[in-house]
């Protein structure tokens, strides 16, 4: 299964276990913004939209995959939701101050999303790419990245991981962006964190063997810290954003 096209299957657990977004991430994303018309890009199950919802935007949301799509539906009924993507956005020229995307920038084909971008921003208008990564500065969080590997926590999914991948992502017609980070966190038990985890596009497409394989790797990581052995915790995270606007 392509890495693009796994999430849909999961759709539901998605929605349960995948985290919001940083308020604070949010409102600067759309500092910038000549108004609050935007555009929630590659959607999902509607954690970004729900977010800019309560900022009081103006929210259109945009996903390709049906199930996503029908998931985001159902959990925000109130919200204008269409089917399209990034590279064939559903939007007239000028409609929107401004396109966020949450944990999805990284999957458009920018050489045709890019321009796509440009024609339904209005003047002025601001690109913004939100990615939620777990803070692996805190030490149990450094030791769960290694045992759960690259499949689970992978490219863009920790600070300095985040850092790298994005200083390589083309943005045609966008100027240099800026970069910002907000702490943030989840709620979780173990067993949560586990299906959080199991979420993650590379554990979609791992073997099953595999993926439970690993999965119990983690649960006994977790099982062994006095920090998540037990009860609630936090998962130390943070809304890391990229933010540009378009060329004039």
């Amino acid at each position: 299964m392509e890495l693009s096209r796994s999430f849909g299957a999961a759709a539901t657990a998605y929605a349960v276990h995948r985290p919001d977004y940083a308020r604070a991430a949010v409102e600067w994303a759309l500092a910038c913004a000549p108004g609050r018309r935007v555009l929630d890009l590659g959607a999902g199950t509607g954690k970004l939209a729900a977010v800019l919802a309560a900022v009081g935007a103006e929210v259109t949301a945009v996903e390709p995959d049906p199930a996503m799509l029908a998931e985001l539906r159902r959990a925000l009924p109130e919200l204008r939701a269409l089917p399209g993507s990034a590279e064939a956005i559903p939007l007239p020229d000028g409609s929107a101050d401004a396109v966020l995307a949450g944990n999805a920038l990284h999957w458009f084909d920018m050489d045709i999303a890019g321009p796509e971008i440009t024609r339904i921003l209005a003047p002025g208008g601001v690109l913004a790419g939100l990615w939620n990564v777990v803070d692996d500065r805190v030490d149990w969080v450094a030791g769960l990245a290694e045992v759960s590997g690259s499949a689970a926590i992978g490219p863009r999914d920790t600070p300095d991981s985040w850092r790298a991948e994005t200083a390589h992502l083309r943005l045609p017609g966008f100027g240099a962006p800026e970069r910002a980070a907000f702490p943030h966190g989840q709620r979780r038990t173990a067993d949560s964190l586990v299906a959080t985890l199991a979420t993650r596009a590379g554990m979609l497409v791992m073997p099953p063997d595999q993926r439970e394989a690993l999965l119990g790797r983690i649960r006994a990581y977790l099982a062994s810290r006095p920090e998540t052995a037990d009860g609630e915790f936090t998962l130390p995270m943070l809304t890391c954003v990229l933010r540009g606007s378009p060329v004039t």
